[in-house]
C-alpha cells in the first residue's frame, strides 16, 4: 500500500524572527507550508499607547503553563509571551551584528564547556546584511569603533537624536568615548507606510501604528497573501518520531480544545530557547540522539545591570523615544578592569520604566507614589554574556501536565562570573561619569543621598533575559527608591 502523503511541505512551530524567517524562504521557494503559533495577534491602535500594554502586564504574558522556578529566580512560578511575531512585537528593535571576535572562543566564557561556533563572521555576512534588509533596519556605518566588516550600508535612515540622546552622547564624547546611533528595525523614511513618530511606548510595547518592523507587521502578512497557513492559539504538545525522523505533530487548539494532527516532510522548531527545549523534551527525543544528554542544559541568558538617572525635568518632556545610543569602547575589555581578562560587555540607553508597569509590581501605595518620580528616569543598561555550564538547565515533570498535556518545564539556574564581568563594567561606567546635569550624582563611596533634586542609582549587577519572562531573573540589585523592571527592590551605590 503506498505511503499517504503529507499535508504540507513544512510545519514550523513559532512565529518569532526565526520561524517567521524561515518561514518567508519555504514560501518564496514555493512550499506548503503551515505555521503554529502559542498565542494570538497582537491588535494595533491607540490602546497600545497605554502605560498598561506593556508586555509584562498585557494579555500576552500568560500564566497558564507556569515554569516552575527551583533556584536562579525571584518567584517560584513564571510566565511566559506568546504572540504571532513572538518577542520581536515587543522588542526595543535594536538590531546589532555579533562582533568578528565574537566568534572565536574566549577561554574566560567558555569554561571547559567546550563551545564554539561552527562557522565564522565572514560566511555568516551575508545572511546578516539579508536579514537587515527583510527587517528594514536603519543604522549608520561606521560609527561604532568594534563594528565588523559589511558588505553594503544599511537599508533605512535614521531619525534625529532626541534631546536626552544628545545630552548623554555629548558626556560620553568628553569623557573619551565613542557613542554610537544603535541600529534598529524602525521605519523613519519609507513614507508608503506609516513612519515613526518617535512614541516612548516602543520597547516593551506594540508599535500602535506598525512603524516597528516587527514580523507580525512587516513579514508575515505578505506571506500569509503568498499562501502561508498560520494558525493562532495552537499549542503543539508532541512531535511524532518515525525511523529516526519527524513527520508529525500534535496539537491543541487553545480556544476550543481540540486536538489534531498534521504531518509534513520537514518540520522546524523555532519556539524560543525555553520553548524548544520544552517541547523535545516533552516528547522524549532525547534518546534518538547521542547530544540528546545536553538538551535543556547549558542554560544562558543575558547579564545585565542598569544606571538610571533621575533628572528635574521630565527626558524629552516625558514623550519621546530615546532608546538610540550605545557604547562599545568597553566591549573587549578596558585598561581600568584588570580582572576579569577579556570582554566586558556593551553599553545601550533603555527607555523611562513604564509607569503601568511600576504600578503593577510595587505593592500598593507605593506604586502610586513612585510612578510619578520613575516618569523623571533614564537610564543605561550594560550587557555582558553568561557562561554556558552543564548544571544550569531545563527538565519536565511529567507528573504536573498542564490542561494541554504538557509537562510541567522545571528550571534550575545558577548566576556565574559573567555578574561580575557586569558589575565591574557598569563601575567602570559609574566611577568615571558625573552627572549630565547639575548638581553632581552622590558619591560612588557613599551611601548617603546628595541633597539635590538630582537623584541617581546603579543596578549592582543582575540577570536580565531577552524577554524578562521567558527566563528566569536573578541579583537584580538597585536603588531604594524605585524598583527594577521585575519587581525587585533596589538600593543606592553600595560602598
Amino acid at each position: 500500500m503506498p505511503l499517504s502523503q503529507p499535508d504540507y511541505d513544512a510545519i514550523i512551530i513559532g512565529s518569532g524572527f526565526g520561524g517567521s524567517v524561515v518561514a518567508r524562504s519555504l514560501v518564496l521557494a514555493g512550499y506548503r507550508v503551515l505555521q503554529l503559533e502559542r498565542g494570538g495577534w497582537v491588535s494595533r491602535g491607540p490602546h497600545n499607547w497605554d502605560s498598561g500594554a506593556t508586555v509584562e502586564i498585557s494579555l500576552f504574558y500568560s500564566l497558564e503553563s507556569p515554569y516552575r522556578v527551583l533556584s536562579g529566580g525571584h518567584q517560584k512560578a513564571m510566565g511566559a509571551v506568546w504572540a504571532v511575531g513572538g518577542a520581536s512585537v515587543f522588542y526595543g528593535a535594536v538590531s546589532l551584528r555579533f562582533r568578528e571576535r565574537d566568534f572565536h572562543p574566549d577561554a574566560a566564557i567558555t569554561g571547559d564547556s567546550g563551545a564554539r561556533w561552527p562557522y565564522d563572521y565572514a560566511e555568516l555576512e551575508p545572511y546578516y546584511t539579508r536579514a537587515e534588509a527583510i527587517l528594514g533596519v536603519a543604522g549608520e556605518a561606521g560609527a561604532d569603533p568594534t563594528e565588523p566588516q559589511r558588505s553594503s550600508d544599511y537599508p533605512g535612515r535614521l531619525n534625529s537624536l532626541s534631546p536626552v540622546s544628545e545630552m548623554i552622547g555629548k558626556a560620553a564624547q568628553e569623557m573619551g568615548l565613542s557613542p554610537f546611533r544603535l541600529p534598529l528595525a524602525i521605519n523613519y523614511d519609507d513614507r508608503e507606510r506609516a513612519e515613526c513618530i518617535g512614541c516612548n511606548t516602543c520597547d516593551t510595547f506594540a508599535c500602535a501604528i506598525e512603524a516597528k518592523n516587527d514580523v507580525a507587521a512587516h513579514v508575515l502578512p505578505a506571506l500569509i497573501h503568498r499562501g502561508l497557513e498560520l494558525r493562532d492559539n495552537v499549542v503543539v504538545t508532541r512531535l511524532s518520531e518515525s525511523q529516526g525522523r519527524i513527520t508529525a505533530v500534535e496539537c491543541c487548539d487553545r480556544r476550543t480544545g481540540d486536538r489534531f494532527r498534521k504531518t509534513a516532510r520537514l518540520v522546524v522548531l523555532s519556539a524560543g530557547a525555553l520553548g524548544s527545549a520544552h517541547l523535545l523534551l516533552a516528547s522524549d527525543l532525547t534518546r534518538l540522539n547521542p547530544g540528546g544528554h545536553t538538551i535543556g542544559r547549558y542554560l544562558m541568558r543575558h547579564c545585565s545591570a542598569i544606571a538610571f538617572g533621575y533628572f528635574r525635568n521630565l527626558p524629552n518632556g516625558g514623550s519621546d523615544f530615546h532608546k538610540q545610543l550605545g557604547i562599545h569602547d568597553l566591549y573587549f575589555g578596558h585598561p581600568s578592569v584588570k580582572k576579569p581578562t577579556g570582554k566586558l560587555g556593551s553599553i545601550q540607553q533603555v527607555q523611562t520604566p513604564p509607569v503601568g508597569l511600576v504600578r503593577a509590581r510595587l505593592p500598593r501605595p507605593l506604586g502610586r507614589l513612585l510612578s510619578p518620580a520613575v516618569q523623571r528616569a533614564t537610564g543605561l543598561l550594560v550587557m555582558a554574556e553568561d557562561q554556558p555550564r552543564y548544571e544550569n538547565r531545563l527538565t519536565v515533570d511529567r507528573g504536573r501536565p498542564d490542561r494541554f498535556g504538557l509537562p510541567q518545564l522545571v528550571i534550575r539556574f545558577r548566576p556565574v562570573t559573567a555578574g561580575a564581568i557586569v558589575g565591574r563594567g557598569g563601575r567602570c561606567w559609574w566611577r568615571r561619569k558625573r552627572s549630565f546635569e547639575e548638581p553632581a550624582p552622590p558619591s560612588a563611596t557613599s551611601t548617603e543621598s546628595a541633597p539635590s533634586p538630582t537623584h541617581w542609582a546603579r543596578y549592582e549587577w543582575g540577570t536580565t533575559p531577552v524577554s524578562q519572562r521567558s527566563i528566569p531573573t536573578a541579583g537584580s540589585v538597585g536603588c531604594r527608591t524605585c524598583s527594577s523592571s521585575t519587581g525587585v527592590s533596589c538600593r543606592q551605590p553600595p560602598a
